[in-house]
């Protein structure tokens, strides 16, 4: 059973390109990278050739004549000559490349050859980019990938793309979703929070209707990037790494979420963790909200390095790493608890970054003004306010009506709620937090 998946659509417009470069998707261990490029691959070529680095160490030699095309093939050749290259219809699929990164090299003379369509992939490539003796620059395109957003989660579901389409134009013509639609809406949100998107937890439910051995398979993932930590993470202090990793829910669950050196350890100083969360962030593991200096535009370069808080990328897995107590709770009864706040601010976070925004909050130094997300249009700064109750939503005035904050002229809030319109404040359900990005275009761009 193969899940569609968003990097489906972008391989066909890559192959469709006559002036395509070699290809690497980056992302985190066990989010789909592997298979969605041999689903598309299977269906687009007459020969696929895959090499996996990880569990075919044989094939980390075949760069050692030089990174000319026709000395890899050679190689590749050599070793099994029933793998076939034929010219304008052949894959080299390069996989697991964290344990081969030199491989990368040869991507600029592939690019030059242009007789065969490359792609690589691999975890950890934001780390191990550093090892590379050259990276191709301007011979290879990027891709990002993450784990499943909420879209593909309702196609997972058997919706289509009509019903995203309708859910957007709720949001744009400020038109109330039905009470069927917020009732079932709702119930497979919270359902994609619990399991997060993670491939093999959404199949595993897809497939059984089931919730059972989904978290067993998250706390899994959980403990491969702690491995990982140990295996990859090269001249820092790995516990410092898996500790900063493991903490991150506790510190979501404080009232002031700003992550902080001491709740890990009492006398713990941000210069002892210096490389630590670069580290994790390399690794697809974690996203960093950066404090705004003020809420203003340009947002790059308008933010405190030092002032900051942290996400899991997949809240399945931050609700993963809750203790047993609320693990029972939320799975039997949907009740989110007291980490009500922290979950769905993590979802809002992790939807963002799946849309290609960037994280940045903002609070004052008296604490008496704090907005959780800024997004921006052409030329307004859009405070977002991610309300786990009904109370009212003084910052988020305070940042629309007062004159010191010109780049602000309305607000968007996200919370338990239909959609609305009242003081130039925007509120939407949670379940449409992926669709931001695309409601800001359609309605200020």
């Amino acid at each position: 059973m193969y899940l569609r998946r968003k990097i489906d659509d972008y391989l066909r417009s890559w192959k469709d390109d006559p002036h395509h470069k070699p290809l690497i998707v980056k992302g985190a261990r066990q989010i789909g990278k592997t298979e969605s490029i041999l689903q598309f691959a299977q269906k687009s070529y007459a020969s696929v050739v895959v090499i996996n680095f990880a569990i075919e160490e044989k094939y980390k030699t075949i760069a050692d004549d030089g990174y000319e095309v026709s000395c890899i093939l050679r190689n590749i050749s050599l070793i099994d000559p029933s793998k076939r290259f034929i010219d304008g219809d052949t894959l080299i699929f390069f996989d697991e490349i964290q344990e081969y990164p030199d491989i990368t090299t040869a991507l600029k003379a592939f690019n030059i050859d242009h007789r065969f369509d490359v792609i690589c992939s691999g975890s950890l490539l934001g780390v191990n980019y550093k090892k590379i003796h050259s990276n191709s620059v301007g011979n290879k395109t990027d891709y990002q990938m993450f784990s499943m957003d909420f879209e593909e989660f309702l196609w997972a579901k058997g919706y289509s793309e009509q019903t995203v389409t309708e859910m957007l134009m709720h949001m744009v013509e400020e038109k109330p979703f039905s009470e069927t639609e917020m009732a079932v809406f709702k119930s497979l949100f919270l359902d994609f929070c619990v399991l997060g998107g993670m491939p093999a937890v959404v199949k595993n439910y897809i497939e059984t209707g089931l919730f059972s051995g989904a978290l067993d398979m998250q706390r899994q993932i959980r403990l491969d990037y702690e491995e990982d930590i140990r295996k990859y993470a090269e001249g820092l202090d790995q516990a410092k790494i898996v500790s900063i990793y493991r903490n991150i829910p506790a510190q979501l669950a404080k009232e002031n979420k700003k992550f902080q050196y001491s709740k890990i350890a009492q006398s713990a100083r941000a210069r002892e963790y210096a490389g630590c969360i670069d580290w994790l962030k390399d690794a697809g593991v974690v996203t960093q909200c950066f404090c705004l200096n003020f809420p203003e535009l340009p947002l790059l370069g308008n933010y405190n390095e030092d002032k900051f808080k942290l996400y899991y990328p997949d809240t399945g897995l931050l609700i993963s790493a809750l203790d047993d107590e609320a693990q029972e709770d939320l799975r039997s009864n949907k009740n989110l608890g007291v980490y009500k706040g922290a979950l769905y601010e993590n979802f809002v976070a992790e939807a963002f970054i799946k849309q290609g925004l960037n994280l940045f909050y903002y609070i004052n130094e008296t604490s008496t003004l704090e907005e959780d997300f800024f997004v921006r249009s052409a030329d307004r700064l859009i405070p977002v306010e991610v309300k786990s109750n009904r109370q009212s939503s003084r910052s988020i005035r305070n940042l629309i009506e007062q004159e010191k904050y010109g780049d602000i002229s309305f607000g968007i809030k996200l919370g338990n709620l239909n959609v609305g319109h009242e003081n130039n404040i925007y509120s939407f359900p949670y379940f449409c937090s992926f669709l931001i990005r695309r409601y800001i275009k359609a309605k200020y761009q």
